[in-house]
Order: C-alpha cells, then sequence, then structure tokens
C-alpha cells in the first residue's frame, strides 16, 4: 500500500509543485489567482492524508510487524517518518477536534502565500527616478547602465537587490541611500498600502501555529516543530545560539567601534546611521585592502562562473555537466544535464539567475522530481536552482559580485544534494527525509570553495581583457574574508533567536507584537540596533512563507558542521582531492534522507 500511495501523491505533488514554482518566478493577477484558489484544495487533501485513520493504522501494523524488520533501512525509515508524520498531522486526535486542524491548516497556507505575494507587491510598487546627475556619484556604471531610462538622462532604481544593494553600497548621496533604505525597511508594513501590510498576516500566524502546538499536545509551535530535526528541544538551540553570541559579541562591538571612527574621521559620517553602514564599509574595506566589491566583479563574468563550477563537481564527484534542452518559464532560463562518469544520465536542472519583477527575492533550490525506482527503470531528478542576480548589460556577460558567487555555490550545493543521490524510494530521496537543520550542510560547505585559489583560478577571468584573476587581488580578498565577520555573524544569530524565541516562550494573546519582541531580542544579542521603524518581520519570508518557522538557526547548526565536514577535504592532499570527493558523494550526498543526518556525517569524518 505505501509504493501506490507515494505514485498517486507524487503526482499530484509534482502537478502542483509546478503551479507553485511558477506562482514564485513568473508571477501574474491570472496565475496567482489560479493558486490561489487551488491552494485550499490541496491543503485539505494534505490534511485529510495525515489524518486517515485507515492508513495510519496500516503504517503502524507495517511498523509493529515481522516484515518491518526485512524492510532495507531506506523503507524502515520511510515508515518511521510516516509514523511520525501522522502524529504531527493530527491523525491521533480525537474526532472532534479534527476539523479545527484543518481549518487552521487551510487559513494558515493562505496566509503564509499572502505574505510573499504582499512583500512581492510591495517590493514591485516602489521606485524612484533620478534625473540629477550628481545624484548618482559613486554607483558602478554597469549598474547605471541598467538604471538607464531609454531615450533620456534619467535612472530608475527599485528594490530589487541588483538595483538596491549597490546604491547602499556605492551613492555617495547620503539623502539617497537614507531614501532607499527607509523604502526597503519599511516594505510590506503599515507605512505603505494597507493590503500590502504583512502586519495584520504575523499577528493572525503565530497565535494560529500556537493552537496547532496545543492541539497536538505541546506547549509550543516550536516543540513541534523540532521533532523532524536535529535539535532535541529549544532550549538546547537557544543555549547553542547564545554560546555562539557570546564568542561574536567582542568582534562585533570591534567591528562596530572601527567603523564609526572611520566613518566619523574620514567621511564626515557622525553618527553613523543604517544607510550608511554598507556605505562606509565599502569606503573602509577599500582603505584597508586597496580593493573594491567592483573591481573583483569584472573578474566573475557568468560563463566563466558557470564553466569553474561545473569543472569543481566534475573534479570532486566525476560528473559532467552539459546544456541541454527543455521548455522553460522565461527566456533567461537555462537547462542542463548532469552525468555520471561511465555516461549515464544522473539528472538534470533549471537554472535561473536574474532577478525580475514576477520574482520572489531571494536564492533557493527546489525539487522538480525526485529520484526513484519505477518498476525496472529509474526515474532521474530534476531540480530548480533559482538566485536574483544582476541581468546582462550593454552586451557583456553578467557580471557576478563574490557574494553572488557564493549564494550560487550554495544553491548548487543543495542540488547536488538532490541530484547525486542513490537512492531509490522517494520518500527519503535526495533532500527528502533530511532533517531541516542538516540540509543546509552539503549547501553550506561548498562556499568554502568560493575562497580556494586553486578552484577560483578556474572560475575568475577580467570580462574585458580575459585576464586570469591576479593572485594580489586574490590575497587581498582572502586577507579580508573576514572583514566585519562579527557584525554579520550577530546579525544571523539576532535573526535566529527571533525566530525560536517567537515560536516558543513569545505569548502571541500577551499584549506585545513580534516587532518588540525583535527590539527585546536586539537589545540582548545586536550591537547594530536599526531604527525604530524598520520592519524586519515584515519581510522575514523564511519564517512566515517559507519551511524555516523556528528553524532558521538551521543556518549556523549546519555551518558547524559543514566546516568540520570540509576539514577533511582540507586535510587531504588538495581541496578538489577526488577520493575525498567521492567520500562525500557515498556518505553524505548519494545517501539523501535514508538514514540520519548524524550517522551520514560520522560515516564521512568519522568520530
Amino acid at each position: 500500500f505505501v509504493a501506490p500511495l507515494e505514485d498517486a501523491n507524487e503526482r499530484l505533488g509534482r502537478a502542483w509543485g509546478q503551479v507553485a514554482h511558477l506562482h514564485a518566478v513568473l508571477d501574474s493577477p491570472e496565475l496567482r489567482a489560479a493558486y490561489n484558489d487551488n491552494l485550499p484544495k490541496v491543503t485539505q487533501y494534505w490534511t485529510e492524508l495525515g489524518q486517515n485513520q485507515a492508513l495510519f493504522a496500516k503504517y503502524r501494523a507495517l511498523g509493529a510487524s515481522a516484515q518491518f524488520a526485512a524492510l532495507t533501512p531506506a523503507r524502515r525509515r520511510i515508515v518511521e517518518n510516516a509514523l511520525r508524520d501522522f502524529r504531527l498531522g493530527g491523525a491521533e486526535l480525537p474526532a472532534e477536534q479534527k476539523p479545527r486542524y484543518a481549518q487552521i491548516q487551510e487559513e494558515l497556507a493562505q496566509l503564509s502565500a499572502r505574505f510573499s505575494e504582499n512583500l512581492l507587491d510591495a517590493t514591485n510598487a516602489w521606485s524612484l527616478v533620478i534625473e540629477d546627475e550628481k545624484r548618482v556619484a559613486g554607483i558602478p556604471q554597469d549598474v547605471l547602465q541598467a538604471a538607464r531610462q531609454e531615450g533620456r538622462r534619467a535612472w530608475k532604481f527599485t528594490l530589487h537587490m541588483p538595483s538596491y544593494l549597490p546604491v547602499m553600497q556605492y551613492a555617495d548621496d547620503r539623502a539617497l541611500r537614507e531614501e532607499m533604505y527607509r523604502a526597503s525597511a519599511t516594505r510590506a508594513a503599515e507605512f505603505g498600502k494597507a493590503e500590502m501590510d504583512n502586519t495584520p498576516l504575523i499577528a493572525r500566524i503565530l497565535p494560529l501555529r500556537r493552537e496547532i502546538a496545543h492541539l497536538l499536545g505541546y506547549p509550543s509551535y516550536a516543540e513541534v516543530s523540532l521533532v523532524p530535526k536535529m535539535a532535541d528541544s529549544p532550549g538546547q538551540v537557544i543555549g547553542f545560539l547564545e554560546d555562539l553570541a557570546r564568542r561574536a559579541r567582542p568582534h562585533a562591538e570591534r567591528d562596530l567601534d572601527e567603523l564609526r571612527a572611520f566613518a566619523r574621521e574620514e567621511l564626515g559620517l557622525a553618527p553613523l546611521e543604517s544607510w550608511d553602514i554598507a556605505y562606509a564599509s565599502e569606503k573602509l574595506r577599500q582603505k584597508r585592502y586597496a580593493f573594491s566589491d567592483q573591481e573583483v566583479k569584472q573578474y566573475f563574468p557568468e560563463d566563466a562562473v558557470l564553466a569553474g563550477l561545473f569543472r569543481l563537481v566534475g573534479t570532486l564527484y566525476g560528473v559532467r555537466v552539459a546544456p541541454a534542452s527543455a521548455a522553460v518559464w522565461h527566456e533567461d532560463v537555462r537547462f542542463f544535464d548532469v552525468h555520471d562518469a561511465d555516461g549515464s544520465l544522473v539528472g538534470q536542472f533549471y537554472l535561473d539567475l536574474y532577478a525580475r519583477d514576477t520574482k520572489r527575492g531571494g536564492a533557493w533550490m527546489d525539487d522538480a522530481r525526485a529520484r526513484r525506482r519505477r518498476d525496472a527503470a529509474i526515474q532521474t531528478p530534476v531540480a530548480y536552482l533559482t538566485c536574483n542576480f544582476s541581468r546582462p548589460v550593454g552586451g557583456k556577460p553578467a557580471l557576478f559580485t563574490h557574494d553572488d558567487v557564493i549564494t550560487l555555490f550554495h544553491e548548487f550545493g543543495h542540488g547536488l544534494h538532490h541530484l547525486l543521490t542513490r537512492v531509490e524510494d522517494l520518500g527519503v530521496s535526495g533532500i527528502s527525509g533530511v532533517e531541516w537543520d542538516a540540509v543546509e550542510l552539503p549547501s553550506q560547505f561548498m562556499e568554502n570553495f568560493c575562497w580556494e585559489w586553486d578552484v577560483l583560478r578556474h572560475l575568475a577571468r577580467h570580462v574585458d581583457t580575459g585576464e586570469p584573476l591576479p593572485r594580489a587581488l586574490y590575497d587581498k580578498m582572502l586577507a579580508a574574508k573576514n572583514f566585519q565577520s562579527g557584525l554579520a555573524m550577530l546579525r544571523q544569530i539576532e535573526f535566529s533567536v527571533f525566530d525560536m524565541r517567537l515560536h516558543w516562550d513569545f505569548d502571541p494573546a500577551a499584549q506585545r507584537s513580534a516587532q518588540q519582541l525583535l527590539q527585546e531580542v536586539r537589545a540582548k544579542v545586536a550591537v547594530l540596533v536599526p531604527p525604530e521603524w524598520n520592519r524586519f518581520p515584515n519581510s522575514f519570508s523564511h519564517i512566515f512563507a517559507g519551511g524555516y518557522a523556528a528553524g532558521y538557526y538551521s543556518y549556523k547548526w549546519a555551518e558547524v558542521l559543514s566546516a568540520d565536514a570540509y576539514g577533511a577535504f582540507e586535510e587531504s592532499r588538495s581541496v578538489t582531492d577526488p577520493s575525498t570527493g567521492a567520500r562525500f558523494r557515498d556518505e553524505v550526498l548519494a545517501v539523501g534522507g535514508s538514514r540520519p543526518a548524524a550517522e551520514s556525517f560520522r560515516a564521512f569524518r568519522g568520530g
């Protein structure tokens, strides 16, 4: 009964997955209406399935039978995960409570979709056209070229990252930076149109999640969220984060003192405001390390970066990535095959790299299709890899910042986890069944290679001259690697603590808002506190429209694992050692969710 059920669910999952993907990358009024019309039906189906007593009884009987011991480890894990998910899905609830559980799930699905739509609409609703050339001083030429209004001497800036970030980093006009910062920091909040305000959605989502937890017999939603994760309890996660914060805080304080002194003495910026941070940081980096992000960017044209990335995974894992053809949803999208050393097809992926108005922000990997056995044949996996980088301008390839390169490697790490699995059972193939706080291990692991000379020299060449990345510039980049890392670390810890506290010991029924909790967390954790009107929660899609509720800590949790895993490569004769790569593929990537992540990690690293 498990295999036929998987077949039926996969058909629905793949069909709805395509609609959900298009909703994220090619949003339109018609698609949005169709998505929202059908979302309650799909949610209802999964909720009713999770509460189906006959199926639950079947799984329990299978789990208690002699047949269970004869199953493969992967199939035993599928049964164990199913039993856990039935319990978390309300299968054990009294009959009179099940309708309420279903009602909450449906409303939460709609609220999350609305949160994401509001943020996209609010981002698209704001733009600034500047006609005074003096006001765009300092902004790089390629950014100005992309912003140039056709047929006139004017530049249009938006809140999409390829437009917003360079203004914050390079614009000499402080008033322009402040205007852009304020617009970004107050998106989807009470300062704009009421229909795009995410504040009431947050105020509704939190009590509904708490009610779900209480129905299931847990004190908080954080406890529910952690059941399928590696971490044992919210207290353990908070302890982990507070320990990191204690270690990072002296570095962050030093970073901030240094930045304030530099901004005051060299730039005449006092007090240092939130809209000055990126600008002053870039100026300080240029002074200290004698290079700029813009200089580095000229060495990372898209074609060279992709060729270098594909070369690396070929060396590490023995696979070959080659362009292929498939129907795509936008002219910017490309499609690739991944072949094993013996020439067999391992998997395929779509690559959608550039920002556009119809696409939600950020970068992510999602599965279009998972690997599984179908009778005598293997269904190969297919992934979506999505980013929001600057598009090509002026007849040149798209240019990536080094941060963009890191982001691309991160998402490709997720993609490899999905594509290089050898598991043939759908429920634990690729990223399926992997604990959420371990799923970031392969992605964060890949980021390390972006700092290796033997990797960078194969993916960097000057966009105009074709010259390789100068070793002297690489050495400067490496010297600046930990520039302001204390501030960056505390910022991520702040978000992680806020998320965990929001779903653990925060009472949404009390007379206190999520914004007030964030201010409380900042008072304890942060050294850099944004203005009182900054509405970060209103754009925190990870936890309100993604799967990271009480799970944002996963980035820091998995970072520890990924650093340890990368240590094995550093201890090898070369960081691109194929034998170490083969072991990582065999013990981590290939096994997917077929065994606990801790076992996979120990199998690779020992201990």
